[in-house]
């Protein structure tokens, strides 16, 4: 075992032992396996010679390393292959041989062109556990079209309730399609690799971006299969309840969740607003969100006398969920999350250290793995050593 493979494999994370292959461009694929990557799975990447992952070219740039890149790809191996060569193809097939686990993102149709789906695969491995994230999923009407995150954001209802009332449509600020639907990815493996344990056999799962953003509906879905209420934007405002939102301060704004009948009246004895307390409109829950526009506008009669430090120290110590609205300098240096050493550096052999944001999923007794950063591209072509390709065979390999 080289050192750069120790490395990767020597931690005994909760995964350990498991061998995961990703073909994967951009944020879904790659998500997804770092999430497998940091609970301890070897991941190998494979990439196209030709420049690789398309992250590779996204800025910033640390010594000609794609920043983004080495982030969303840490604990990962990278292996260049031109699976439209056939020994390209044959070196792929070789490497899943072995494998547990093989995760995609490309459009539907192109691992099948490639000769590298999940049914040549499972020729040659039958107990292997193939993932495809795509735009729309594997089947249907969209199937075939091209479906990045903004396109899965708009046709899932999400953008249509972004944002404020009368403005422009408006996505999650980050690409939340991918990046849920990795997280739905991660979980389907895993509990594949579990059930496999039962079974002895493998199969395929089918994730899309476009399901998964319409699987964020809750409050939507039950408002429309039960009134036909088709749901609008609010703002930061809750669908069904209030106070729940953000309100004006003195020199900004801050967000409460007063929306229980207990924190509703902490809120209120807090902030001297007593009189709210006895007034009709505002009695129940389904009251204060039917007259939510005259209630907010109370209260910000208040909170736009105080800073947000000052509403938050009060409500804090009332007990009333409430946060300021902090920006990412603020968060990249955040109290709390340096205190649990959630940001943590990784090392690269070209860039030097790389500051990596941490894995929420906090094991006591298997932690998430903290090695190194997104690989330089091919930097374990080595493997391909291993693979039993004659001399003639390796040096077209690595010709490619």
């Amino acid at each position: 075992m080289n050192t750069r493979e120790s490395e990767l494999t020597g931690s005994a994370g909760p995964l350990a032992g498991v061998t995961v292959l990703e073909l994967g461009v951009f944020m879904a694929g790659p998500f997804a396996t770092m999430q497998l990557a940091d609970l301890g799975a070897r991941v190998i990447k494979i990439e196209n010679p030709q420049g690789g992952d398309q992250t590779r070219t996204t800025g910033p740039f640390v010594n000609g390393e794609s920043a983004p890149y080495m982030l969303i790809n840490r604990n990962k191996e990278s292996v260049t292959l031109d699976l439209k060569s056939e020994v390209g193809r044959e070196a792929f097939m070789r490497l899943a041989e072995t494998a547990d686990v093989v995760v995609e993102n490309m459009r539907p149709g192109v691992m099948q062109r490639l000769g590298v789906a999940y049914e040549n695969v499972r020729e040659r491995n039958p107990g292997i556990i193939y993932a495809s994230a795509s735009g729309w999923g594997q089947d249907g009407p969209l199937a075939k079209l091209a479906g990045l995150d903004i396109m899965a954001q708009a046709r899932s209802g999400l953008m249509s309730i972004t944002g404020h009332p009368d403005s422009p449509p408006a996505k999650v600020g980050v690409p939340i399609c991918d990046l849920t639907s990795a997280m739905y990815v991660a979980l389907a493996l895993t509990s594949a690799l579990y059930e496999r344990h039962r079974s002895g056999e493998g199969q395929y799962i089918d994730v899309s971006l476009f399901e998964s953003g319409v699987s964020y509906a809750v409050w939507e879905a039950a408002g429309y299969f039960v009134e036909g209420k088709v749901g609008r934007p609010n703002g930061s405002a809750h669908q069904n309840q209030a106070p729940y939102q953000a309100v004006h301060t003195s020199d900004g704004f801050v967000t409460i969740g007063a929306n229980t009948p207990r924190n509703w009246e902490r809120f209120c004895q807090a902030l001297g607003l007593e009189d709210l307390l006895a007034d009709d409109r505002f009695q129940e829950s389904y009251d204060r969100l039917t007259h939510r526009e005259s209630l907010i506008a109370l209260i910000e009669e208040k909170t736009m006398m105080m800073t947000t430090d000052e509403v938050v120290e009060v409500l804090n110590e009332a007990g009333v969920p409430c946060a300021p609205i902090s920006d990412y300098s603020q968060v990249f240096s955040d109290d709390h999350l340096v205190s649990r050493e959630f940001f943590w550096d990784s090392e690269h052999p070209v860039a030097g250290t790389v500051r990596q944001i941490g894995s929420p999923m906090r094991l006591s007794r298997t932690p998430t793995k903290r090695g190194p950063a997104g690989p330089s591209l091919g930097a374990d072509n080595n493997l391909l050593d291993e693979l039993g390709f004659t001399a003639d065979e390796l040096a077209e390999l690595k010709a490619h």
